[in-house]
C-alpha cells in the first residue's frame, strides 16, 4: 500500500477495502442491500454518501471515524473492522476526488511509460515499489545463484555442473543474456512454463469420480508445452482455447486447443442423472473461463447475484449459453473405454493427407451414386423376385449343409437346386441375429434367426419406428446386448 502522499489507487488500494468491508451490505446483491446504498457503483455512492473532494460533508468518512456504536462502519455485529491505516486511504481517496475505476478484469491493459535509461522495464517497477516500502533492492548475486535461480524458475530444474562451469567462464558482458536465450530454447522451458496454466485449466488424464478413469489428456497438455515453446501470442493463445473450432477453416491445432473446456470431471456412477451433470459441466466450464481469463470467482453467481463483484446471476446464465452448445452426455460409458464425445480423431501429418485425398474419393463416388437413378417399377419387379429365406433359418441351421453333387452326370437342374440350398444354408450360419425389435418377451429381444441365441435386455430399453422396420432408445443407462 502506498504512503499517504502518493495518489491513492483505486483498484489497488480502496476497491480491497470496500470489497472486504462494504460490499456485503452495499454491494451488487440487491437481496443483501442496506439502505438502498451502493458502494460499487460511482453515481450511486456520489449521490448519496460520498462527496468529492469533502471530508466534511461525506457521509462515509463520518461514519468510518465515529466511535458511536449505533454509527460507525462496519457495525460492530459484523464482525469487520477497518485499521488505521486503512481509514487513512480512504480518506484520502475522498480528498482527492474519490474517482472510480473499472474492475481491472474489463479494462484493456495499457502499456506504461518507464524512463529511458539503462535499467530494464522490470527494475523500474520493482524499484518504484521498493521505494513505496522504504526498501531498497538488494546486492547483484553472485553467477552461481543467478543461474542457480534462473535454472529454476526458467526449465523447473537445477541447472548441471557443467552449466554452471560454462557460465562463470563466460566474461562477455552478455553473458547473463545469453543464458537467459540459452534456457528459453529448450524444451523444459514450455514444460516448466505449462505447469500453472495446467492447474488453472483442471488439467487432469483421469475422470474423477469413483472410480476415476483414464481419459487420453495429454495431446491438450503436450500442445500447451509446444504453445509456450513456440510463443505464440498470447490472444491466439486464449482464442484457440476458448474456440479454435469456431474459427473459419479450424486446424486441427486449433480444435485440439479447445480440450482446455473439456477438462472437468465426469461421471458414469450408477443412479446419476444425465442431465443434472451435463448442467455441471457447463457451470465448470463457466467458472474455469472466469478464474482463468477474468480473475473473478463467478461461481458465486451461480445462485445469487455476486455479492462482491458486478456479476448478477442473469448474467452468468448468459455467459453459460456460450458454453452450452456443446453435444455431449452427462455421463460416460459404463461399457466401453471410448473417449466421451465430442472427441477429435488425431492424425500425423501423413495420416491427415491420405484421409484427405479418401475423402476426395469418397465424394466422387457419392456424386456418381446420387445421380444414378433405378426405374422404381424395376425396383419393384427386383424385389418381388427375392424369396424370403427367414422362415426357413432356424431349420437350416440344425441340419448340416447338402453335398454339392460333383458327378457330371447329374442334372444342371439338380446342381442349382444343391447350390441354393448351400447358400442359404450357408447364409443362415453366418446370420448370428435377427432382431425385428418390436418389443421385449420376458426381458428378452427375440432373435429369428436363432431363438435360443436372444437379446439380452437392461434397464427396460424403448423400440420405436425408425427409418426401416424399429429401433431401439438408449439413454447411457440401458442396453442391449
Amino acid at each position: 500500500m502506498g504512503s499517504a502522499e502518493d495518489t491513492i489507487d483505486f483498484t489497488e488500494q480502496v476497491r480491497p477495502i470496500l470489497s472486504d468491508r462494504c460490499y456485503f451490505c452495499h454491494g451488487p446483491d440487491s437481496a443483501n442491500r442496506e439502505a438502498d446504498l451502493r458502494l460499487d457503483i460511482e453515481e450511486d455512492a456520489h449521490a448519496s454518501a460520498i462527496v468529492p473532494g469533502s471530508i466534511e460533508d461525506s457521509e462515509l468518512i463520518a461514519r468510518i471515524l465515529s466511535t458511536d456504536p449505533d454509527e460507525i462502519m462496519p457495525p460492530p455485529d459484523s464482525n469487520l473492522s477497518l485499521t488505521r491505516q486503512e481509514r487513512e486511504v480512504l480518506t484520502k481517496w475522498v480528498e482527492q476526488g474519490a474517482s472510480y475505476d473499472k474492475h481491472w478484469a474489463f479494462v484493456s491493459p495499457k502499456r506504461v511509460a518507464t524512463p529511458k535509461n539503462n535499467c530494464l522495464p522490470i527494475d523500474y517497477f520493482v524499484s518504484r515499489k521498493l521505494k513505496s516500502k522504504k526498501l531498497e533492492l538488494s546486492d547483484e548475486a553472485d553467477k552461481e545463484t543467478l543461474i542457480r535461480r534462473l535454472s529454476f524458475d526458467l526449465t523447473g530444474l537445477p541447472p548441471t555442473l557443467a552449466e554452471i562451469d560454462a557460465f562463470l567462464e563466460d566474461q562477455s558482458e552478455d553473458a547473463y543474456e545469453r543464458l537467459v536465450d540459452r534456457l528459453l530454447a529448450t524444451e523444459q522451458y514450455g514444460e516448466r512454463m505449462a505447469v500453472d496454466w495446467l492447474d488453472v485449466a483442471r488439467y487432469a488424464d483421469t475422470h474423477g469420480y469413483q472410480s476415476d478413469v483414464y481419459r487420453p489428456m495429454w495431446p491438450w497438455r503436450d500442445w500447451v508445452v509446444s504453445a509456450f515453446n513456440k510463443n505464440i501470442p498470447y490472444d491466439q493463445f486464449i482464442t484457440w482455447q476458448i474456440a479454435g473450432d469456431l474459427l473459419p477453416e479450424a486446424t486441427q491445432e486449433q480444435i485440439l486447443a479447445t480440450a482446455f473446456n473439456r477438462h472437468h470431471r465426469q461421471t458414469n456412477e450408477g443412479g446419476s442423472v444425465e442431465e443434472e451433470f451435463r448442467a455441471e459441466y457447463v457451470a465448470d466450464r463457466v467458472n474455469t473461463f472466469g478464474a482463468a481469463f477474468l480473475g473473478l470467482t463467478l461461481e458465486c453467481s451461480r445462485c445469487h447475484d455476486h455479492k462482491y463483484d458486478p456479476i448478477s446471476q442473469k448474467e452468468y446464465y448468459q455467459l453459460a449459453a456460450f458454453f452450452n452448445s456443446i453435444d455431449e452426455s452427462g455421463l460416460y460409458s459404463h461399457f466401453t473405454n471410448s473417449t466421451p464425445t465430442p472427441a477429435l480423431q488425431l492424425t500425423s501429418q501423413d495420416q491427415a493427407k491420405q484421409i484427405s485425398r479418401l475423402e476426395t474419393q469418397i465424394s466422387e463416388i457419392e456424386a456418381e451414386i446420387a445421380n444414378y437413378r433405378v426405374a422404381e417399377s424395376d425396383f419393384a419387379a427386383w424385389r418381388s423376385s427375392l424369396r424370403d429365406m427367414r422362415p426357413r433359418q432356424a431349420e437350416l441351421a440344425s441340419s448340416p449343409p447338402k453335398k454339392i453333387p460333383n458327378e457330371t452326370s447329374e442334372s444342371d437342374s439338380v446342381l442349382k437346386a444343391s447350390l441354393a440350398e448351400s447358400l442359404e444354408s450357408s447364409l443362415s450360419r453366418i446370420c448370428l441375429g435377427d432382431f425385428d425389435l418390436e418389443g421385449l418377451v420376458e426381458n428378452k429381444v427375440p432373435n429369428r434367426a436363432n431363438p435360443e441365441e436372444v437379446g439380452k435386455a437392461s434397464d427396460n430399453p424403448v423400440f420405436e419406428p425408425g427409418k426401416i422396420g424399429n429401433a431401439v432408445v438408449l439413454s447411457g443407462d440401458n442396453n442391449v446386448a
